[in-house]
C-alpha cells in the first residue's frame, strides 16, 4: 500500500505538469510566416485591373482637357515633336516584346535566361525615360517651355505623367529581380505576370498618347 500511494501521487503530479503547460512549439505556427496562407491569384488581378481602370480615368480626364483646350482661343501654338520621341517609341515597343521572352523563359525552368531578358527590359524602360529626358530638353531649346503655351504645356504634363507611372513599371522591374520569394505570399510567376500587364499598358498608353499628340498640334 505505501508503495501504491507514493506512485499515485507522482502519477497525478506529473499529470498536472503535463495538463497546464503549453506544448513545446505551439506558438510557431501562429507567429511563423512561412505558415501565413498565400493570398489567392484573383486578388492581386482584381487589385491590379482597379489600378489600370483608375490610371484609364486619369488620362482620359487629361486628354479631354487637352482637346477641349485646344479649341479655346487663339493663343494655341503647335509644339513640335523632338526627333528622339519616335526612338524612345520603338525601345518601348521592343520591351514589350523582351518581357514576354522572359516571361517564356519563366515558365520554361530557365531561370538565368530569365534573369537576363528581365534585365534587358528593365534597361530598356531606363533608356526609354532618358529619351524623355531628352526631348524635353531638346523642347527646351527649341524655346518651348512648359509655359510658352497651352499645347507645350500638355505635352510637357503627358508625357511626365506617363513616365511617372512607368516608373513604377519599372520599380516592379526591379522588385521581381531582387525579391526573396521563399517566404513571399505571392510566387514570382505571379508577380512576373503582373508586372508584364502593366508594362504592356504602358506600351499602349504611350502609343494613345503619341497618336493624341501627333494630331492634335
Amino acid at each position: 500500500m505505501p508503495g501504491t500511494v507514493t506512485e499515485d501521487i507522482e502519477i497525478i503530479d506529473a499529470g498536472h505538469g503535463g495538463g497546464t503547460g503549453t506544448p513545446a512549439g505551439g506558438d510557431d505556427d501562429s507567429g511563423s510566416p512561412g505558415s501565413r496562407r498565400p493570398v489567392p491569384r484573383r486578388a492581386y488581378f482584381t487589385a491590379l485591373q482597379l489600378g489600370l481602370a483608375a490610371i484609364v480615368m486619369f488620362f482620359m480626364a487629361l486628354a479631354s482637357s487637352y482637346i477641349v483646350r485646344k479649341g479655346l482661343g487663339t493663343d494655341w501654338q503647335r509644339t513640335p515633336m523632338p526627333p528622339v520621341v519616335w526612338f524612345n517609341t520603338a525601345i518601348l515597343l521592343i520591351s514589350s516584346v523582351t518581357i514576354i521572352v522572359a516571361r517564356k523563359k519563366l515558365e520554361s525552368g530557365a531561370r538565368e535566361a530569365f534573369r537576363t531578358w528581365w534585365t534587358i527590359t528593365t534597361g530598356l524602360g531606363l533608356l526609354f525615360l532618358a529619351g524623355q529626358v531628352i526631348a524635353w530638353r531638346w523642347l527646351a531649346h527649341a524655346g518651348m517651355l512648359l509655359s510658352t503655351n497651352p499645347s507645350s504645356s500638355f505635352f510637357y504634363l503627358l508625357t511626365a505623367a506617363h513616365g511617372a507611372h512607368l516608373a513604377g513599371g519599372i520599380f516592379a522591374l526591379f522588385y521581381v529581380t531582387f525579391r526573396q520569394w521563399k517566404r513571399s505570399r505571392i510566387s514570382q510567376a505571379t508577380a512576373a505576370e503582373l508586372t508584364s500587364i502593366y508594362w504592356h499598358f504602358m506600351d499602349g498608353l504611350w502609343v494613345f498618347l503619341l497618336v493624341l499628340l501627333t494630331l492634335g498640334r
